[in-house]
C-alpha cells in the first residue's frame, strides 16, 4: 500500500509539474512572498524511495508545502542522478522560485547548479550534502553524518568498556559516494580510533537498501566466522542483515551486536526485542524546516550555510515503553 500512496505521489506531482509546463510556458518570478498575486513555487527533486526512511521524507515534504501553503512540483529520481539532474533542469526552465533537493552523491552537480545560479533560483539541499563550490547553493538542511557515525562509535565503546579483548567489526555502508556513507564511516572511524581492540574486518556496499544489505551480509557471513559486530550505515540495511543473520543460524542482538542509523519503527521494534543493539536517529521530517528557509530565502533573510537536524540516541539499556510511533 506503501509502495502504490508512493507512486501515486510521484505521478500527481509529475503530473501537475507537466500541466503547468504546457499551460503557462515561462512564468515571472519574484523574490518576496509576501507580494499577495503570488504563491511561492518550490521544485524538490526526490532521489528516490529506497525505503520507509525516504517514504517518511517524501511525505513530510508533501505535507509541509501544503500547510505553508506552498505550491509543490515534486520529481522523483529513482535513485539515478542523471534523472535528479534532469529533473532540476525543467524546473530551471519552468522559472520555480526555489529548488530543493537531495543529492544522490557528492560530486556532479557543478553544472546544473551553476544553471540555477544564472537564472537566479536558490538552492536548498536537503538530507546529503555535495561537494564543490558552496556558491551554487543556498544552505543545507539535514543531519551531522559525522556526528551520527561518532554516537554509533561512542555506543559501541561503551558496550565493550570492560573487553580487552580483540573486536571484530563488519560496515555495511550506504551508497558510494554519498555524503552519509562517506561521513558515517568516517565519524565512525574517528570515534573508535583510540582503541586498538576494534578492528574493522570488512566494509561492504548495501546501496542503503535491505535486499542488498541482506545479500551483503550474507556474503561476509560466509568469509568470517569471528564477527563481533555489525555497523550498519541505515536501518534497511540492517534489517536486511538481521534475516541473512537468523538464516546462518545466529542470534542478532546477542551473537553479533548491531548498531543502526535512521531509527524507523521497524529498526525500534527490533530494538526493543533485543535484535538490534543500537539505533542512532536521524529523523527524515524535514518538511516543515525546508518550507519555513524557503519562504525566509524568499524574503531576502540571511540564513545559516548549514541547518543542523537534532538527532537522539536509543540504545538497549534505554526504556522505550513511552515511545511515541515514529511514523517512518
Amino acid at each position: 500500500m506503501l509502495r502504490k500512496c508512493r507512486k501515486a505521489h510521484a505521478f500527481i506531482g509529475v503530473l501537475c509539474f507537466a500541466i503547468l509546463m504546457g499551460a503557462s510556458g515561462c512564468r515571472e518570478r519574484t523574490s518576496n512572498i509576501d507580494n499577495s498575486n503570488h504563491t511561492l513555487v518550490l521544485g524538490f527533486a526526490q532521489l528516490g524511495a529506497e525505503s520507509s526512511w525516504r517514504i517518511g521524507n517524501t511525505k513530510s515534504i508533501i505535507e509541509a508545502a501544503r500547510d505553508a501553503g506552498i505550491q509543490l512540483m515534486y520529481t522523483e529520481a529513482e535513485q539515478k542522478q542523471e534523472n535528479q539532474i534532469k529533473n532540476i533542469r525543467s524546473f530551471i526552465a519552468y522559472q520555480v522560485d526555489i529548488i530543493a533537493f537531495a543529492p544522490i552523491v557528492e560530486t556532479g552537480w557543478e553544472n546544473v547548479l551553476q544553471e540555477a545560479k544564472e537564472a537566479g533560483i536558490p538552492v536548498i539541499l536537503t538530507d546529503r550534502k555535495i561537494e564543490g563550490n558552496e556558491d551554487l547553493y543556498t544552505c543545507y538542511i539535514g543531519s551531522n553524518f559525522i556526528t551520527e557515525g561518532e554516537m554509533a562509535g561512542e555506543f559501541l565503546k561503551k558496550k565493550f568498556y570492560y573487553t580487552k579483548d580483540e573486536i571484530n567489526i563488519v560496515e555495511l555502508v550506504g551508497t558510494l559516494g554519498s555524503s552519509p556513507a562517506e561521513e558515517r564511516s568516517k565519524g565512525f572511524r574517528q570515534s573508535i580510533s583510540d582503541d586498538e581492540k576494534f578492528r574493522i574486518i570488512e566494509s561492504v556496499c548495501g546501496d542503503f537498501m535491505q535486499s542488498k544489505g541482506k545479500e551483503a551480509m550474507g556474503k561476509i557471513l560466509k568469509n568470517h566466522d569471528n564477527i563481533d559486530v555489525l555497523y550498519c550505515h541505515n536501518d534497511s540495511m540492517a534489517l536486511g542483515a538481521i534475516a541473512a543473520i537468523e538464516e546462518a543460524g545466529l542470534v542478532p542482538g546477542k551473537d553479533i551486536v548491531i548498531i543502526s542509523i535512521d531509527g524507523e519503527q521497524e529498526a525500534i521494534d527490533a530494538l526493543k526485542a533485543g535484535r538490534i543493539n543500537c539505533v542512532i536517529e536521524c529523523s527524515p521530517m524535514l518538511g516543515p524546516k525546508i518550507m519555513d528557509t524557503a519562504k525566509r530565502i524568499m524574503n531576502g533573510e540571511q540564513v545559516h550555510k548549514a541547518i543542523y537536524i537534532e538527532d537522539r540516541v536509543f540504545t538497549e539499556w534505554d526504556d522505550l515503553s513511552d515511545l511515541p510511533p515514529r511514523g517512518y
